[in-house]
């Protein structure tokens, strides 16, 4: 049974629909990349499964019951967890203490399970040596493990990534993705909104194109890249 089901999700803005009719299904322990150029409704699609935004039309399932009506934190308690573009930590809080909030608030965990998982999540995401200093005076890479380390420090079944290694350098960008090998691994459902393609592409085990709202291409990632239309519309190339 998948653990996700998307039926037909839209969503739109007075005339603009930033969503329109998305249909897609995330089997567990499967990495899905989603990619799409910009303003094609990626993040969006984010926004209505994790519940920071209401559906208009259609239906969002996970583990087989509808969540469509449900509120961003019954949805990250039942094991959905993200992350943002711009990483939003509590700058003037310890990492460790950022950790042990995300458990609480967002896994409701009991205040002595979320210092267990805090110092899980520290050695998992190598972020023990910053464990004590503030998140606002951490690095881009750093900040980026961090907004990582706090969507699993909810215990998630099911992990959405947007856009995590944007703006970071091929090394710093490589080792966040050796870092997702790692979470993959261990049976982690993934789906994941990123630019760079070559990082994506090292992890994805499936690709669905996005492009006005609308599905463009989905399947295997080689097969997708190589698509005649995936490769106008998203990388301004003729086939």
């Amino acid at each position: 049974m998948p653990l996700l089901v998307l039926h037909e999700v839209s969503k739109s803005y007075g005339a603009l629909k930033v969503t329109d009719g998305i249909s897609l299904a995330v089997q567990p322990g499967e990495t899905l990349g989603i990619l799409g150029p910009n303003g094609a409704g990626k993040t969006t699609l984010f926004n209505l499964i994790s519940g920071d935004v209401r559906v208009d039309k259609g239906r969002v399932e996970y583990e087989g019951r509808d969540v469509t009506t449900l509120p961003p934190y019954r949805r990250c308690r039942a094991g959905i967890g993200r992350s943002y573009q711009v990483p939003q930590p509590f700058g003037g809080m310890s990492v460790f203490e950022n950790l042990v909030t995300a458990a609480c608030f967002g896994g409701g965990q009991s205040e002595r399970e979320a210092w267990e998982t805090a110092a899980q999540v520290l050695e998992q995401t190598g972020l023990r040596r910053w464990a004590n200093q503030a998140a606002g005076s951490l690095t881009l890479l750093n900040r980026k493990r961090l907004e990582l380390a706090r969507a699993l420090a909810t215990r998630p079944k099911l992990l959405l990534l947007d856009e995590i290694a944007g703006g970071l350098t091929e090394h710093e960008a490589r080792e966040l993705v050796d870092e997702l090998v790692r979470i993959k691994s261990a049976g982690m459902t993934m789906i994941w909104i990123e630019h760079v393609v070559h990082a994506l592409l090292s992890v994805a085990d499936r690709l669905f194109v996005v492009n006005f709202g609308q599905k463009l291409a989905e399947g295997d990632p080689q097969a997708v890249m190589n698509d005649p239309d995936v490769r106008r519309v998203y990388m301004g190339m003729e086939a």
